[in-house]
């Protein structure tokens, strides 16, 4: 061989040599391919061929020389063709071919072989978006994101000929959506028709969103599956019911399983709901209707009078008036609208002036008691500031400690404390208003004082001892019969007082008198108007004092009686009587016994008195036992060793004696 490695295309010559031969000689030149096929490639006459050179020629070669004689075959030789490299042959696995290339799942392995024919084998290297990632002939991608979106070229390369290919590819990554889809339904058409709304955003390719249902199957027909981010139905509302249920079902190519989104469309629950209120301002009166709750939310808006109303809004609406616009008498209406409802709900809101009521318009009552009074509304006002009290003297009222205030959004009530005829007497006034006019009404508290209690006179006022220290007073009630009292005032004042003698600086004395206001009364309160008898004491013995009592009906004073001063106890001359009498009896008594101890002890000197007094029975019981005694004294006298002298016999006891 003229060449052993050829270059694919060029041309080499293969040369068939014989020694020796005879006659013509034929030349077959043999073919062996590496798995044993033997073939010939060519043969003639002549001992040397040309050959252009291919990868195909690639194999075992040996010449076959024949003549008529024999043949002989030579050694093979082997003939390596240098070529390449091809253009690359991509394959990706998984293989999932799309329009733009291939495509792989999110978080899957892929794997991309290289391929490209070449002699010597080529040498790979692997660009992602003509950057250098990988060499060799198969890139791993162990966990595909979708960042790894993008293009991948394969660059083969022959290092013996310094030539090279190359071959790019798209990578296309699929992932879901997050989550999961939602649902919604909302009205079209003003309130007459229902869209449902199914929503999924994100992911690559779009999700495929389908709404399902027996409802939908029967009006709309089956629902074509849609690639998108949102799916929209529109829904008549004839033939819904109050409450239906539709489901959004949504796949994607990187899910397993699909996922799925319901929602339900049902009717508000409760009625219509209107109101008004007034800012604190009191700049606006504010018209609010609302109709919470339901699926899709229900339409709301007013109409009033001369033109005032608001335009619709979903759920609530609230028609703000300037402050005194509001037209009294005429209803506000609010219309409500929901899609499932053929008819249209509606509520009012008539706006008049408020009237009070009361329940007395002239209250009387006694002093220091206390009075409520009541003034309430007629009937339930919209809307209706509170109600305010004003006293008699046109002064507002608020809780101190004469007054009392209880009041609600209907009714108030005043209570006048601890009430006085002069004070608190008068016209009261409760006023309110709203938006549409106010009102006021007078009620009439007359205080009256209570009777006048029956007059009192002091039948006795003394002193109750010598020293002046305290006083007694006794005293009667006109009428007691008819009561009318509750207690008296006991007083008194300081009319003179005696002059005391007072040292001076030469030794002489000189009378000093105090200075007293005989105007100045001073007064004590008994509480129990059944008293009659008081004693007043801790009195200066040297002034000279004047008492008055007047009785009390609550705190109508009556008139007081005539002042009387105490009087001196020298008239009083029951204790000195009585003390005398018993002082002459107990002398009588002690002279009764001393004069009876005499007879008893001088009975034998005055015998009749002594019987007179304890009779003869016992005067002759002692006249026996003085016999003896006197013998013992007779003895006694004329015997021998006995006193000359008299002696007085004593009282013996009188006991029996017997004789022996």
């Amino acid at each position: 061989m003229s060449d052993k490695f050829p270059v694919e295309g060029s041309t080499m010559r293969m040369q068939c040599r014989v020694e020796n031969g005879t006659g013509q000689i034929k030349y077959v030149w043999q073919r062996e391919t590496s798995s044993g096929d033997v073939t010939i490639f060519e043969q003639g006459s002549s001992n040397i061929i040309s050959v252009i050179a291919n990868r195909n020629h690639i194999g075992w070669y040996r010449c076959v020389a024949s003549n008529n004689i024999n043949s002989e075959t030579s050694d093979r030789l082997w003939l390596d063709i240098i070529f390449g490299p091809d253009v690359p042959q991509i394959d990706v696995t998984p293989q999932r071919t799309i329009k733009e290339g291939y495509s792989a799942l999110e978080t899957e392995a892929v794997s991309l072989l290289c391929q490209a024919l070449s002699n010597p084998a080529s040498q790979y290297v692997w660009f992602y978006n003509n950057s250098e990632v990988y060499t060799g002939p198969q890139y791993n991608i162990t966990r595909v994101l979708r960042q790894h979106t993008g293009d991948y070229t394969c660059l083969a390369q022959n290092i013996y000929l310094s030539t090279r290919s190359k071959k790019t590819i798209s990578m296309t990554i699929y992932y879901p959506p997050d989550g999961s889809p939602s649902c919604s339904v909302e009205p079209a058409l003003n309130h007459t028709s229902l869209r449902l709304l199914c929503s999924w955003p994100g992911g690559f390719p779009s999700p495929s969103l389908k709404w399902t249902g027996d409802l939908i199957h029967a009006n709309t027909g089956q629902q074509p599956s849609s690639a998108s981010s949102t799916a929209s139905i529109l829904l008549p509302s004839g033939g819904l019911t109050s409450d239906s249920l539709f489901t959004c079902m949504g796949s994607h190519p990187a899910l397993k399983q699909s996922t799925q989104c319901t929602t339900r469309t049902y009717i508000p629950p409760a009625e219509p709901v209107c109101f008004a209120y007034v800012t604190t301002d009191k700049l606006y009166l504010m018209l609010s209707c609302s109709w919470e709750g339901g699926a899709p939310k229900a339409l709301v808006w007013w109409e009033g009078p001369a033109g005032q109303g608001k335009g619709g809004e979903e759920n609530s609406n609230i028609l703000i008036l300037r402050y005194g616009t509001a037209r009294g008498g005429k209803p506000y209406t609010c219309h409500a609208k929901h899609p499932l409802l053929v008819q249209t709900k509606t509520c009012n809101v008539t706006l008049e002036a408020p009237v009070l009521q009361t329940q007395r318009r002239v209250v009387t009552v006694y002093e220091g008691s206390d009075v409520q009074l009541t003034c309430s509304l007629r009937t339930n006002y919209l809307p209706v500031n509170e109600i305010t009290w004003f006293n008699n003297q046109g002064v507002g009222v608020q809780d101190t400690s004469k007054y009392l205030l209880l009041r609600t959004s209907a009714w108030a009530n005043l209570t006048v404390r601890d009430t006085d005829e002069t004070q608190d007497s008068g016209e009261y006034r409760c006023s309110t208003s709203n938006a549409v006019g106010g009102t006021e009404i007078n009620i009439t508290l007359v205080v009256n004082k209570h009777p006048m209690p029956p007059n009192a006179t002091l039948v006795r006022v003394m002193y109750t001892s010598q020293q002046r220290n305290e006083v007694e007073l006794e005293w009667v009630v006109e009428k007691e019969e008819a009561g009318g009292w509750t207690g008296f005032f006991l007083e008194r004042r300081w009319v003179s007082e005696r002059p005391r003698r007072k040292g001076s600086s030469n030794g002489s004395s000189e009378q000093v008198k105090e200075k007293v206001d005989p105007t100045v009364w001073d007064r004590n309160i008994i509480q129990d108007p059944a008293v009659r008898i008081h004693t007043v004491g801790s009195l200066t013995p040297t002034i000279t004092y004047q008492f008055r009592i007047i009785p009390i009906n609550h705190r109508t004073v009556g008139h007081p009686s005539a002042a009387k001063t105490p009087v001196e106890p020298h008239n009083n001359l029951y204790p000195a009587v009585i003390g005398a009498a018993i002082g002459g009896m107990l002398i009588a008594a002690i002279l009764t016994v001393l004069l009876l101890v005499f007879i008893l002890r001088n009975r034998s000197n005055n015998p009749r008195l002594h019987d007179l007094l304890f009779g003869l029975q016992n005067s002759q019981s002692r006249l026996n036992l003085s016999i003896p005694e006197d013998e013992m004294v007779g003895g006694s006298e004329g015997g021998p060793g006995g006193s000359s002298s008299p002696t007085k016999a004593l009282p013996l006891a009188a006991s029996p004696v017997t004789s022996s």
